[in-house]
């Protein structure tokens, strides 16, 4: 009886130990992606697009074609970096389930320098935005951003 009793215990722990080590996962994941971009746009630190957070292949979804690997990615947020001033990227919320990311966001910067080629004109932006975030082995393999892209134009 004790060995049965033992048996079922053990065999309730080990069903619960998946789900307990995919919240860790997907809370590490959650961890490392809020630091990673704050470091790349509040502290402007560009070069944190790396393999080490990166997956070598990872994907912006973007019209009218999406930006893969790990150089392209970088350059294409560069033009943020490059274009605004005073930035202020503040994520509002932030959750996950598994291996994917939902994070909602707010970016302010005044536009100081050349966007995609647009060229300055001293005006602020402040726009709200959801980014659709896939991870692969705890580096960010997917993104697809989601906002009013109008703002930028105004």
């Amino acid at each position: 009886m004790k060995n049965s009793f033992a048996a079922l215990v053990t065999l309730a722990f080990l069903s619960f130990l998946p789900s307990f080590a995919q919240k860790n996962t997907t809370q590490e994941n959650i961890k490392m992606y809020t630091q990673v971009w704050d470091d790349i746009v509040n502290k402007r630190e560009i070069d944190k697009i790396n393999n080490q957070n990166f997956d070598p292949n990872v994907v912006l979804v973007t019209s009218p074609e999406n930006i893969v690997g790990i150089e392209g990615f970088k350059a294409y947020y560069q033009n943020y970096l490059t274009g605004f001033s005073d930035i202020t990227f503040t994520i509002k919320d932030v959750f996950g389930q598994g291996d994917k990311i939902v994070k909602q966001w707010n970016f302010k910067g005044t536009h100081t320098g050349d966007f995609f080629g647009i060229p300055a004109t001293g005006k602020t932006v402040d726009v709200d935005g959801v980014t659709l975030v896939k991870m692969k082995n705890g580096k960010i393999a997917q993104e697809q951003d989601f906002m009013d892209s109008m703002v930028f134009m105004q």
